[in-house]
C-alpha cells in the first residue's frame, strides 16, 4: 500500500475552500446589498458545517486508495458543489456587484466541470507509486491546477476590484461598506484555504 500524506494534506484545503464558496440563497427581484451581504454570510456558515460532516465521514488517512478518494471527491460535487451552482444561477444580485458577482460563479461553474473530470481520471488510478505518479501527471490533475491558480487570482485581486468598483461610487447609497463587503466575500470564497503554490496540489511523489 502506498502513502502519501503529503498529497492528501495539500487536497484538504483545497476542498474545504470550495465548500466555502457559498452565496446568497434565493431570488425573485433583484436584492439590496445588505441582503445580498446577509445571505452570502449565512450561506458561508452553511457551508462549512457541510464541509466538517463531509470530512467527518471522509477518508483522509495517508493511504487513501484512488476509489476512496473519487468516492469522497464526488460526494462533495453532489452534497455541496451542485446544489450551491443551482442555488446561486437564481439569484439576481444588486447592480453594484453584478461583475465581482459573476466573476466568482462563473469561476465555480467552470471548476464543478473541472473537478468532476478529476473525479473521474481518480477513479481510474491505480493504487501504487506509478499510479499516483500518472495521476500527478495526467491532464485532468493539470486542469484542476489550473482552475485552483485561477481561483487564487480572484482572491488575491478582490481588493483592487472592490476598491476599483467603489470609486465609481457604487456604495454611496449603502450602509453597507466595501469592507464589510470585503470580509464576506472573502470569507464565502474561502480565501484563506488556497494554497500558496496550486502546482503542488495532487503532486506525487510529494515534495520532501
Amino acid at each position: 500500500m502506498m502513502e502519501h500524506p503529503a498529497v492528501m494534506q495539500r487536497a484538504l484545503p483545497v476542498l474545504l475552500g470550495i465548500a466555502l464558496l457559498l452565496g446568497g440563497c434565493g431570488g425573485g427581484g433583484e436584492m439590496s446589498m445588505t441582503e445580498y451581504g446577509e445571505r452570502i454570510d449565512a450561506a458561508a456558515t452553511e457551508a462549512s458545517q457541510r464541509a466538517e460532516e463531509l470530512f467527518a465521514d471522509g477518508v483522509w488517512s495517508a493511504d487513501v486508495t484512488p476509489r476512496q478518494l473519487q468516492a469522497l471527491l464526488e460526494r462533495g460535487l453532489r452534497e455541496i458543489r451542485i446544489p450551491l451552482q443551482e442555488a446561486v444561477d437564481g439569484i439576481d444580485p444588486p447592480a453594484q456587484i453584478t461583475d465581482l458577482h459573476d466573476l466568482m460563479w462563473d469561476w465555480h461553474s467552470e471548476f464543478i466541470a473541472v473537478e468532476e473530470a478529476l473525479a473521474a481520471r481518480v477513479g481510474e488510478t491505480e493504487h501504487s507509486g506509478e499510479g499516483w505518479t500518472a495521476l500527478s501527471e495526467s491532464p485532468e490533475v493539470a486542469a484542476y491546477r489550473s482552475a485552483i491558480a485561477e481561483g487564487k487570482q480572484i482572491c488575491d485581486g478582490f481588493q483592487a476590484r472592490l476598491d476599483a468598483t467603489a470609486e465609481r461610487g457604487a456604495f454611496a447609497d449603502t450602509p453597507w461598506i466595501p469592507s464589510e463587503m470585503k470580509e464576506v466575500i472573502e470569507a464565502a470564497l474561502g480565501c484563506q484555504w488556497f494554497p500558496e503554490d496550486p502546482e503542488g496540489v495532487y503532486r506525487y511523489p510529494p515534495a520532501s
